[in-house]
């Protein structure tokens, strides 16, 4: 795992976080697994990763994966017991701590879903075509058990991730549904939406359409999850059409 942060490099020091009102927290949700992801999926339809549990090298990663399925949406995943912890972020994660983004739970993924990128072929489960847009590794704040923190309603985490770094929180309001806020420190970003300044993969550098167009996916689609206007790409260059493809895809009938 390349693409991953080394162990030796320390995760950023900060401020001490606001506190949230919490009160009207539930005190505790049911666990999941890897049941509900098996259920909703056909492995011999779709190049998603398998229902395996297990610990990841680092046994600390997060991804968030751009999603352009029936609307597009952000896929925010942290690591805990053996599977990948997951929100759909419609609007994606904030860098602006002036913002509070909603962010509905889903059910737990594979932790090698982190390192998916590719086209979920049309009429499959969340069909459609997804960004590794972020990846790297988190440390919780103020507990050493984040499933049970978050049984509790409440997460402070800090990333350190190739976009997303600093201090952050979800809260759960009811049943499945959270918000996702970043907590004011050197790495805010005040009055900036970092899903527009910074659109592209961070494995390939690709927007949603060129993934689509490398892929086989529907590129029209996909490029209503780009921006209109894309900044300048930096860095390695995306992956031409004729390179090898990194996903399987069914043949079309």
């Amino acid at each position: 795992m390349a693409w991953l942060i080394t162990r030796s490099l320390p995760l950023p020091v900060l401020t001490s976080p606001p506190q949230l009102e919490t009160s009207n927290l539930k005190t505790e949700t049911s666990p999941m697994g890897l049941a509900e992801y098996k259920k909703k999926r056909r492995f011999n339809q779709t190049p998603e990763p398998g229902p395996r549990e297990k610990t990841s090298e680092f046994g600390n990663i997060f991804v968030v994966q751009k999603h352009r399925a029936t609307q597009l949406h952000y896929d925010f995943r942290l690591e805990a017991d053996g599977v990948l912890k997951s929100w759909a972020v419609p609007k994606g994660p904030p860098m602006d701590p002036t913002v509070k983004r909603l962010a509905m739970q889903v059910e737990d993924h594979p932790t090698d879903y982190a390192e998916f990128e590719g086209v979920i072929p049309e009429g499959e489960y969340g069909g459609g075509t997804v960004m590794v847009w972020d990846i790297g590794v988190y440390a919780p704040e103020n507990t050493d058990n984040v499933s049970k923190a978050l049984a509790k309603g409440e997460l402070k985490f800090v990333l350190l991730g190739k976009k997303l770094k600093g201090s952050f929180v979800l809260v759960r309001t009811r049943e499945r549904q959270w918000l996702l806020m970043k907590h004011k420190d050197e790495y805010a970003k005040e009055g900036e939406d970092i899903t527009e300044t910074q659109p592209y993969s961070v494995f390939t550098k690709r927007t949603l359409a060129e993934i689509a167009e490398d892929e086989g996916g529907d590129v029209k689609k996909a490029a209503t999850g780009d921006p209109k206007k894309l900044p300048r790409r930096t860095g390695t260059k995306r992956r031409k059409q004729s390179a090898k493809k990194k996903v399987w895809h069914s043949k079309k009938s």
